[in-house]
């Protein structure tokens, strides 16, 4: 797709109040990282055997996808308007795709910074079953993904929690949490989860023997980032569980809960299995996946 700056920030639009956040959130991320900002709504790829079914029927497709397109156009109006609200010195572009939404996003994250999408989620459990976009971006992303869920206003959200592991694979999700709570003055949560089915959420006490070594590692992590980023108040949790069911229960009350993945080849460490997945599809928050070297 052209016109689209490398290295900017990718929202998709659609115009659902999810969406809206989602653009509310990237307006604000793209002020405070100094990035251009990519409003994307994709029409859908209509086929050669769509458009000849509406001219059979009697439909004229030509006006047919005008018609589309008009209504793209002024989706993305709308949504460049809460732009300027909320960060006015970003500069905002707006892409209609003539592909599948998810082919539309997936296309343009091979060259983006992050890509924010909404999701309203589907089926009988609340919360459960991401859309198909984001479910498509999060699954094996090629840059940071944010997804943003509803939510229920009664919750005070603060904080961003970011899940670690012990053999160092966590690295940019942890860095990208760091990065994310120094821009946006959030206290942060470092998680490292000590697997232990029985007990799905047993935080270790500080003074509970046995867990020296996985002490020692937090620390040294935490010590590492400080460095880097002085102005964040970061909190090392040492808890026993399930990595995904101690993320989901922390996310219900963070601004923002960050998992790491792999791209390529058997998931490691805290990601083993479909960790990032489940964590992205069940949270009743807004979630980063963001991809492992």
């Amino acid at each position: 797709m052209t016109g689209v700056p490398p290295r900017s920030i990718v929202v998709g639009v659609d115009g659902s109040q999810t969406s809206d956040r989602a653009v509310d959130w990237a307006a604000e991320q793209a002020r405070l990282e100094g990035r251009d900002l990519t409003l994307v709504h994709a029409t859908g790829a209509v086929g050669a055997a769509a458009l000849l079914w509406l001219d059979q029927a009697g439909v004229d497709s030509d006006l047919a996808m005008d018609g589309a397109r008009r209504c793209a156009e002024q989706l993305l109006a709308a949504a460049a308007e809460r732009v300027a609200q909320v960060a006015p010195d970003v500069e905002v572009r707006g892409v209609v795709a003539d592909l599948d939404a998810r082919d539309a996003l997936l296309e343009l994250a091979e060259d983006a910074a992050l890509v924010v999408v909404g999701s309203r989620g589907r089926g009988p459990v609340r919360s459960l079953l991401l859309g198909s976009v984001a479910h498509a971006l999060s699954r094996q992303p090629v840059c940071p993904v944010v997804v943003l869920r509803p939510l229920a206003e009664s919750v005070v959200r603060r904080g961003i929690v970011v899940g670690v592991d012990a053999s160092g694979t966590s690295t940019a999700a942890l860095d990208f949490a760091y990065r994310l709570a120094s821009l946006r003055q959030q206290p942060l949560r470092v998680v490292h989860v000590i697997w232990d089915a029985a007990q799905s959420s047993g935080e270790v006490g500080p003074d509970e023997e046995g867990y020296d070594a996985e002490r020692r590692v937090l620390a040294e992590t935490l010590a590492g980032m400080g460095e880097r980023y002085p102005d964040v108040a970061a909190v090392p949790v040492l808890t026993r569980g399930l990595v995904d069911r101690v993320l989901v229960r922390l996310a219900e009350d963070a601004g923002l809960v960050v998992v790491g993945v792999h791209r390529r080849g058997a998931l490691a460490g805290l990601v083993r299995g479909r960790t990032a997945a489940i964590v992205t599809e069940q949270s009743s928050g807004t979630v980063a996946v963001v991809p492992e070297p």
